[in-house]
């Protein structure tokens, strides 16, 4: 088994998505470590803890600032020593870990660019510059949808789009789901769902907007709120915010809304996303009302699978279209044809493949 040390800018445990769905699956075949960004502590030291297969790492610092990147490094080898970890791959989600972990000497780099992180909000300065190294630095670049894979495609010889995929096994419970939610079933319909990290990238403008247009609509919305003040989310008696929920529980959510939402801003932030959402409501067999984010347009839109909306005039002419069909078993049909081959599974695979080619190629692995 290969020992796989990933850095990431997200908490293991904040929202399960891409890191969670492609690692756990490494941990299948390798031993997998998961350092979390550094939080503080009263002195130096590190957490470890297996869940899903992974050793999740936390690592706490003092609050003396004096040789911050220095004092990582030793912690980070000391992990290594105790774990008695000689050889590794090196697997980046963010280029701010290249500050505390330099002196590493990894077999093969891995960066899975899963978003434009210099855009998003309190993006730290010098981030571009590390991504340059970290360009520089590694074997095999993954983005996290096309039109990211468009723009950085000539930075890299051997970097590969890998746009979010599904576990449709378990977003097809949501199909045949009874029960629905306690804290959502006092809620009426017709019900419009989002579900996600409510940041910078929502569309608070749009929820206020159609919420307030059409009263008698009512906008379930999950996930927990960070980098922006609550006190700006739009509040009336038909928005509910229902915070964060287990990934294992949103089936039971999703399958008692009528419309889901891919409810983004058009933003800086927003430019290169491909939200993970959009594949996730369709095997849960909702009908998708989207902003027009690049990356659901193609291939989602272009191929009538999602709505596309570009003001709430527009939001609202799709969702009375849509609450007003009698049957979507043709629309069904169509998603599952699309998402046939669409898995996180299949990612994987790609993925593993194209690490074991540059094992290959460097004499690593045979």
């Amino acid at each position: 088994m290969q020992n796989i040390l990933c850095f990431s800018h997200l908490q293991w445990n904040f929202v399960y998505q891409r890191p969670q769905h492609l690692l756990t699956r490494f941990a299948k075949q390798n031993k997998v470590y998961y350092f979390e960004e550094p939080k503080n502590g009263l002195s130096d030291f590190y957490e470890i803890n297996l869940q899903d297969g992974v050793s999740i790492i936390q690592v706490f610092l003092s609050e003396d600032h004096r040789e911050r990147n220095l004092r990582l490094e030793k912690l980070i080898s000391k992990v290594l020593t105790d774990q008695n970890i000689k050889t590794y791959s090196c697997w980046y989600y963010t280029p701010m870990a290249l500050e505390y972990t330099s002196h590493l000497k990894p077999q093969i780099t891995i960066y899975d660019s899963m978003d434009e992180l210099s855009a998003f909000r309190f993006a730290p300065p010098q981030l571009l510059e590390l991504e340059e190294q970290l360009f520089k630095k590694a074997d095999v670049v993954f983005t996290g949808g096309h039109t990211l894979y468009q723009a950085k495609k000539n930075r890299h010889h051997n970097i590969h789009p890998f746009p979010s995929s599904i576990d449709k096994a378990h977003f097809l419970q949501a199909r045949s789901n009874k029960i629905d939610a306690e804290d959502q079933e006092h809620i009426p319909n017709p019900r419009f769902g989002f579900f996600g990290v409510i940041d910078e990238r929502f569309d608070i403008e749009l929820l206020r907007e159609v919420s307030a247009k059409r009263p008698d609509w009512h906008f379930v919305i999950i996930g927990p709120v960070v980098k922006i003040n609550e006190e700006d989310l739009p509040r009336a008696e038909n928005i509910h915010y229902l915070g964060s929920k287990k990934y294992s529980e949103l089936p039971n959510y999703i399958s008692h809304w009528d419309i889901a939402m891919v409810m983004f801003a058009i933003n800086e932030s927003t430019e290169f996303i491909s939200p993970t959402k959009t594949p996730e409501y369709l095997a849960a067999g909702l009908p998708v009302i989207s902003t027009p984010i690049k990356d659901v347009i193609k291939p989602y839109g272009e191929s009538n699978l999602v709505y596309i909306a570009e003001n709430a005039e527009n939001f609202i002419a799709y969702a009375e279209e849509e609450l007003s069909k009698t049957s979507r078993k043709e629309w069904l049909t169509k998603v599952d044809e699309f998402l046939a081959d669409e898995s996180w599974d299949n990612t994987f695979e790609k993925m593993n493949l194209l690490i074991n080619n540059v094992r290959k190629t460097n004499g690593i692995y045979v």
